[in-house]
């Protein structure tokens, strides 16, 4: 497979409903707010979380897609298992294994190769930095934090029926956003695909992946969670031919509502003008 061979800039509009698209662990996991603003925040973290879980149920962990970054993964087990590798240990400077070892997971991992990773804890295997970058999304518009009180009917213990026998049966908090349309900026770097072998069939499982993850991450916390448009601006070469802040400028967007959003149609989104009515569009970079 040939690795992608050009540049790519991107926007990714995706939106919530009465969900909690990112908590903060620093804020009780309350929505991630600006703020200054009061603009909502969702991390690159955790969109790459979202593809890394979408990879891993449509892929099984086949050959080439295995995740290196999962739940209750040991890291360094798979870093050594990476330098027990005939052709590692065959090497003869530690340099030369540290090389093998890196070019080894790249292969095994795709993750690894669309990510990039730290894989100097264990064995060592170098590190890689992937060829794809997301910003943190940013929503259209400032959002709105909501708290609830969550009860239940039943007991875990005695004693805890004794001290709820007053009819209190409160038992955490559940914050959500009501509505709010977010926009990611992204870049793929043609270079750094050829140093990790990402190739174009990895690129078109990451576009699908950014179209449908959500429909396969659905849980009551994250509430309604949609992908809305993928604007995929293709340059001509390695080096590109434009800025990508210029491509980026290119896609706007307005509120077609009065009051507060609710819903994905108090928006507009529009390409040079023109209304985005596709999930998809490739725009060629010239």
């Amino acid at each position: 497979m040939s690795c992608v061979d050009r540049r790519y800039d991107f926007v990714y509009f995706f939106d919530v409903v009465d969900g909690n698209p990112n908590g903060d662990p620093d804020a009780a996991n309350m929505p991630r707010i600006d703020a200054e603003t009061g603009i909502g925040l969702v991390t690159d973290v955790c969109i790459k979380r979202k593809v890394r879980n979408y990879v891993y149920i449509t892929r099984n962990e086949g050959p080439g897609y295995g995740i290196f970054v999962k739940e209750k993964a040991v890291l360094n087990n798979f870093i050594d298992e990476a330098r027990e590798q005939e052709e590692v240990k065959a090497r003869k400077t530690e340099g030369e294994m540290v090389e093998a070892a890196r070019n080894w997971m790249c292969r095994k991992y795709y993750d690894v190769r669309a990510f990039g990773a730290v894989m100097s804890t264990g064995k060592n295997a170098g590190q890689v930095r992937g060829p794809i970058q997301l910003t943190f999304a940013r929503s259209l518009e400032p959002i709105v934090a909501l708290e609830h009180s969550i009860t239940r009917m039943a007991v875990a213990t005695e004693a805890e029926a004794k001290e709820q026998s007053g009819g209190n049966r409160t038992m955490g908090r559940k914050y959500t956003v009501p509505y709010g349309l977010y926009r990611a900026y992204g870049f793929v770097s043609a270079h750094l695909a050829a140093q990790t072998g990402f190739s174009k069939d990895d690129l078109d499982l990451f576009w699908e992946a950014l179209q449908v993850m959500f429909e396969h991450d659905r849980s009551a916390a994250r509430g309604l969670m949609s992908a809305r448009a993928l604007i995929v601006f293709e340059h001509e070469t390695a080096l590109g031919n434009k800025p990508a802040h210029e491509l980026f400028e290119r896609v706007t967007w307005e509120r077609t509502t009065e009051g507060p959003a609710r819903s994905f149609s108090d928006y507009a989104l529009f390409l040079d003008g023109n209304p985005i009515t596709s999930p998809l569009n490739f725009v060629s970079v010239k």
